[in-house]
C-alpha cells in the first residue's frame, strides 16, 4: 500500500506559457505556440498520473504570475518552481510559498558562471534551506562539480535537471564526469531529475548507462524523480508525453523502482502532503 494513496504519478517538470506573455530581456528563445495547463492535465491524466510541478520557463523572467494563477486554481494537484533574483524580499518568498511555491531554479544554460560562495548568493541559499525549499540548477554536466559543493554547502537541497545534460552520456573517464559522481557520493540532499533525454543527446541505451553510473553514486534511486519536460521546447518534431512515459517505463523496467520515482520521492521533494 502506498503512503500516498491520492498520488498516481508526479510529473515534476513541466512548463506551461503563452506566445503573447511579456518575455524577458535577452533570453535564448521565444515560444510561437502557447503550451496550456488544461493541455498537460489531459496528457497526464492519459498516461495516469494524477499530480505535477510546474517550472517557471526561462524566456518568461521573474515574472511568475503565469504560474501563480494555476496554483490558486489548483493547489492540490500543482507545486512549482519559481525564477527569482537572489536578492528578493522574505515577503515575497513567503507569498510564493504560500502558493504552493517550493523552489528556485537557477537555468545557467549559456550564462557565466558567478561565484556561488559569495556572501549574497550564500544568503539566498540560506533563506531558501530555511523555507525547505530547493535550488533547480540547468547546467552540462561538465561544471556540476564546480558548482554544486558551493550551493549545497548553504544547506539548500540542490536538484539537478535533464540527467545533468551529460552531452553522449556520462562517462566515468571524462575527469569533471568522475568529479560529480563524486559529489553526489557526498551530498545526501543532491537530487537529480530524469527528464528530457533528449536534450542531451541521450538514446536509451546511453539513458540506461548513464542512470546505473547515477544510481551507484546516489547509493540507489531515492534521490531520483521524473519529469516530462511537456511542451518539449525546441524538440516538439522528435518526441511527445506518451513518448516520454514509455522511454521512463523502458528505463526503469521495475515497477517498485518506478512507484519510487514516480510518487514517493517527489510526494516528498516537492511538499505534496
Amino acid at each position: 500500500m502506498t503512503a500516498h494513496p491520492h498520488i498516481r504519478g508526479i510529473d515534476t517538470h513541466a512548463h506551461i506559457f503563452r506566445a503573447d506573455l511579456p518575455m524577458a530581456a535577452g533570453r535564448r528563445y521565444s515560444p510561437a505556440h502557447a503550451a496550456e495547463l488544461a493541455e498537460w492535465f489531459s496528457l497526464q491524466d492519459r498516461a495516469g498520473l494524477s499530480h505535477g510541478v510546474l517550472i517557471q520557463p526561462s524566456f518568461l523572467g521573474t515574472d511568475n504570475s503565469f504560474i501563480e494563477a494555476a496554483l490558486r486554481a489548483h493547489p492540490q494537484r500543482l507545486r512549482a518552481v519559481a525564477v527569482v533574483d537572489p536578492g528578493v524580499a522574505d515577503e515575497e518568498l513567503d507569498r510564493l510559498g504560500a502558493l504552493g511555491f517550493v523552489g528556485v531554479r537557477l537555468n545557467l544554460v549559456g550564462r557565466e558562471l558567478e561565484d556561488y560562495t559569495a556572501a549574497h548568493w550564500q544568503d539566498f541559499f540560506r533563506r531558501l534551506a530555511g523555507r525547505r525549499w530547493q535550488i533547480e540548477i540547468q547546467r552540462r554536466f561538465d561544471d556540476l562539480a564546480e558548482i554544486v559543493p558551493a550551493i549545497a554547502a548553504a544547506g539548500v537541497t540542490v536538484v539537478i535537471d535533464h540527467f545533468g545534460l551529460p552531452q553522449g552520456g556520462i562517462d566515468p573517464a571524462n575527469r569533471r564526469h568522475a568529479a560529480f559522481l563524486q559529489v553526489l557520493r557526498r551530498t545526501p540532499d543532491a537530487w537529480i531529475k530524469l527528464s528530457a533525454p533528449y536534450r542531451a543527446g541521450l538514446t536509451p541505451e546511453l539513458a540506461a548507462r548513464s542512470v546505473d553510473l547515477l544510481r551507484e553514486a546516489c547509493g540507489g534511486s531515492d534521490r531520483f524523480v521524473w519529469g516530462s519536460d511537456w511542451p518539449h521546447t525546441q524538440h516538439e518534431a522528435e518526441t511527445g508525453y506518451a513518448a516520454q512515459v514509455a522511454r521512463l517505463q523502458a528505463l526503469i523496467p521495475d515497477p517498485a523502482e518506478r512507484e519510487r520515482i514516480l510518487v514517493g520521492n517527489p510526494a516528498a521533494l516537492f511538499q505534496f502532503a
